[in-house]
């Protein structure tokens, strides 16, 4: 096999299936690439056995065929190479030649058919949503990361649903620790098709990995196929291999009552919010929420530094508040908030807080209290 491609053509691919291909395996080969060259260009595919990308490029092929090769080494060679013509040549023994005629590398690669196979996905049925705000959707899902032994399927995963109802189609992300939630809602136009669907889990893992390929530009499209679900770019595909578990009701925890939103300019908590994170730690997370009349005190201690206090003034004409929460949290659910105010919905010191911008409702947050 003997192609020439371009730097250009590859160099960011090879940057963003790097957490594909440093992911551990039972396969030692999930840490190559598989390049497949044609009369056409070449494909290219990665792995994790969870999650898998195929991607076609533009390359000039004089002879056909397949290399797997270690992903990392490649990427390397390819970042720091001094000219956009590099020429990959195998030779002997899966040994392959990576250079030009001033610069060569020689190294050994695997053998192409113990690569895995992606599924053939010709008969799934495909939508199409704009290409920003699913990765808007995805990053604010994917900040709620679970810990890294949990096994449970609504904690690794995100869920995944169609919804028709008030005359709208929908479709909905909601991702969850135990400790908060997000729900992301993104509304089509009413003459869109959505094919029917149940609810699907899928690992986070998969999705951190969709939103590197996905720009604020274009249309991509999305597909169910038994058990996986398929993102189409217009040179790439991934395909993430679906969670099996239920995920929690959670309609009921979203649910909130108007009488409890209080207003609150959404870059002044948030600076607030981290002064008073400088002096959290690993054992020490917490914040001290004190609500009350037209007054909120966020006070933080940690007896290992000290301790620290703020207050501002809101609109707050109810009785007493006096609730933690974890400000990290918090200022995450800010980030990932548009607009310049926020909502937040408390109804007493044992209760979730609901978070949400003024303006844009399709993304809407719960912290659950902490005891400290």
């Amino acid at each position: 096999m003997k192609f020439t491609i371009q730097k250009a053509d590859i160099l960011d691919v090879l940057s963003k299936i790097q957490g594909l291909t440093s992911r551990k395996s039972n396969l030692a080969i999930t840490e190559n690439i598989l390049i497949k060259a044609a009369e056409n260009g070449i494909t290219l595919m990665a792995t994790d056995l969870e999650t898998g990308l195929e991607g076609t490029y533009p390359a000039q092929v004089d002879n056909p065929g397949s290399i797997a090769i270690n992903a990392r080494k490649f990427f390397e060679i390819v970042r720091e190479f001094p000219s956009n013509d590099i020429n990959v040549h195998e030779v002997d023994n899966r040994w392959i030649e990576i250079g030009n005629p001033a610069i060569q590398y020689h190294i050994v690669g695997m053998d192409p058919d113990e690569f895995p196979d992606n599924p053939n996905i010709t008969d799934v049925a495909f939508f199409e949503i704009e290409s920003d705000p699913l990765r808007k959707m995805i990053e604010k899902s994917i900040i709620i990361s679970g810990a890294s032994d949990d096994k449970r399927a609504h904690i690794n995963g995100a869920l995944f649903e169609k919804i028709e109802e008030n005359d709208e189609k929908r479709i909905r992300i909601v991702s969850t620790d135990g400790s908060r939630l997000s729900k992301c809602d993104f509304v089509f136009d009413k003459t869109v098709d959505l094919p029917d669907t149940e609810k699907i889990i899928i690992p986070k893992k998969g999705l951190n990995e969709v939103v590197k390929f996905l720009s604020s530009e274009g249309i991509v499209s999305i597909g169910l196929m038994n058990n996986y679900f398929v993102v189409k770019k217009d040179v790439e595909i991934i395909i993430i291999r679906l969670l099996e578990g239920e995920f929690p009701e959670y309609i009921d925890i979203i649910k909130k009552e108007d009488v409890h939103d209080i207003v609150i300019d959404r870059n002044r908590i948030t600076m607030l919010l981290k002064r008073m994170s400088i002096l959290s730690s690993e054992n020490y997370k917490g914040a001290v929420f004190d609500f009350s009349e037209n007054r909120l005190l966020v006070s933080a201690t940690n007896p290992e530094i000290g301790e620290s206090k703020e207050d501002m003034e809101i609109a707050f004409d109810r009785e007493k508040i006096n609730v933690a929460f974890n400000p990290k949290y918090i200022i995450e659910i800010m980030n990932a908030i548009e607009g310049e105010k926020v909502v937040l919905n408390i109804h007493s010191e044992d209760k979730p807080c609901i978070i949400e911008g003024v303006d844009d409702k399709s993304y809407l947050s719960v912290i659950m209290p902490m005891r400290i």
